[in-house]
């Protein structure tokens, strides 16, 4: 294959980061581009869409420079993570590039960072258990290796501080194979990111992780490259070094703002509340790259994190992201003013894969009975909590006053733990059968007699 390489003087315009080439040869999509500015300046670019006359390249530096005289050319290759085991311990930027003053990574191979997507027939069902340590994920909602479980959060509330929680704590526990954690921060403040790296080098988590930092002040062109730069990345590690490879990717609004940034730059008609038609694929594009393949150990597992806009689950981004992901995890406002850690509301929280990766031999017999019961008792104590609003605690049955008062108990010892608390599932669930110890035992109707006598203790 011949690879042209030409110079081209026939910039057409300039909106935003997007600079539109006329009189091209054909060029691919995600195609290289390298534009030199009259100064002698280069800019980088990529190949956003082509036609017969006109071609869309967007700029990961900012257009400001470019004008007419600026030469435009394309290198007929696409974007490519110089990959090897180098990678782990580093801390690179959102393009790639390291950032932490270490030296250059010496590649083993380029990756195509637009990566495939894992062919249905290839695929192994997921179903081994992931230790986050976070009790209401890891027995309410389990994370399951190969799932992608998304977390649902609002402004101002910690997802943050999960993300960097379940980054250090998490494991395959049982499962031979090395664990590693890919994680990319998309348009984040330099606090947020100084905060990051502090955490991940005084907990040592840095020594198995690998680290993608997207600044806000950062270009929105580059936003749309990390978490591609991220999973190829994960990718490498589970399918060629056979590991077991967790991916936190937050803030997927960050990313989707860029993606109505760039729909905005290059006059597409806007979808749902001005985001582009197409983001319901540009996301499965990124989701779809989780899993398992038949043949190979390492597997890619994802949490990725987005902040619900005026805290609307309804919202365009986590609408669609619900369609294509496998469950989410919901954080509560109401939780976190009260002061709660981690502020997970176990309610509307759910992880379609929970059932195949828990019971004996993966986390314990009595996992499933035990988390439908909390379930239950929660929800009914939840509920009575709008009626005492009405009819005050003294109107209520005895029942309804175990239940009530089990709701706070499980606010304050079951969802409530340190940002540092590393819990087990067996913790876990010793925590949950002291809860339901206060119950009757004819008033756990989820729960089988053998189990009730095996784990319950009576006070």
């Amino acid at each position: 294959m011949v690879i042209i390489m030409k110079d081209y003087k026939t910039i057409k315009r300039i909106a935003g980061p997007l600079v539109f080439v006329e009189k091209t040869h054909d060029v691919g999509y995600g195609e290289v581009v390298k534009i030199t500015l009259p100064s002698g300046e280069v800019k980088n670019g990529q190949v956003l869409d082509t036609s017969k006359d006109l071609v869309v390249v967007q700029v990961f530096e900012g257009t400001s420079g470019i004008d007419k005289n600026s030469t435009v050319r394309f290198l007929g290759e696409t974007i490519k993570l110089p990959v090897s085991s180098d990678i782990l311990g580093r801390i690179l930027s959102g393009a790639g590039k390291p950032i932490d003053g270490g030296p250059e990574i010496v590649p083993e191979k380029h990756m195509d960072i637009l990566g495939a997507a894992i062919n249905p027939y290839a695929r192994t069902s997921p179903a081994d258990f992931i230790q986050t340590g976070v009790s209401t994920i890891d027995e309410m909602n389990t994370l399951v290796r190969g799932q992608k479980l998304p977390i649902f959060s609002g402004s101002g509330l910690p997802h943050n501080e999960i993300a960097l929680q379940i980054a250090r704590q998490a494991k395959v526990v049982g499962q031979k194979g090395d664990f590693a954690v890919v994680f990319a921060a998309m348009g984040i403040t330099n606090e947020d990111a100084k905060a990051f790296i502090n955490d991940f080098e005084e907990t040592g988590a840095l020594e198995r992780a690998v680290v993608f930092l997207n600044l806000a002040d950062d270009p929105a062109v580059e936003r749309l490259i990390t978490p591609k730069m991220a999973l190829t990345a994960a990718e490498y590690l589970a399918y060629e070094k056979d590991m077991h490879v967790l991916v936190i990717l937050t803030d997927l609004t960050n990313y989707c703002e860029s993606l109505r940034e760039i729909g905005a730059a290059r006059e597409e008609v806007p979808g749902r509340r001005g985001y582009p038609g197409y983001m319901y694929t540009d996301l499965a594009t990124i989701y779809e790259r989780a899993g398992m393949i038949k043949g190979k150990k390492g597997s890619v597992t994802q949490i990725p994190i987005l902040t619900m806009v005026g805290d609307d689950i309804t919202h365009p981004i986590p609408d669609l992201t619900g369609y294509i992901t496998e469950g989410q995890i919901v954080l509560s406002r109401e939780l976190h003013r009260k002061g709660i850690y981690p502020p997970v509301d176990v309610l509307p929280s759910l992880s379609r894969l929970m059932n195949a990766g828990i019971g004996e031999g993966k986390t314990r017999e009595d996992h499933k009975q035990v988390s439908d019961q909390l379930y239950a008792n929660y929800a009914e104590g939840r509920d009575l909590r709008g009626l005492v609003a009405i009819v005050g605690e003294e109107a209520l049955s005895s029942k309804d006053k175990r239940l009530l008062k089990f709701a706070q108990k499980f606010e304050d010892s079951f969802v409530r733990q340190k940002s540092r608390e590393d819990r087990s599932i067996e913790d876990t669930l010793a925590i949950s059968w002291k809860l339901l110890s206060d119950i009757p035992k004819d008033e756990l109707g989820r729960i089988s007699a053998k189990f009730k006598d095996k784990y319950l203790k009576e006070n």
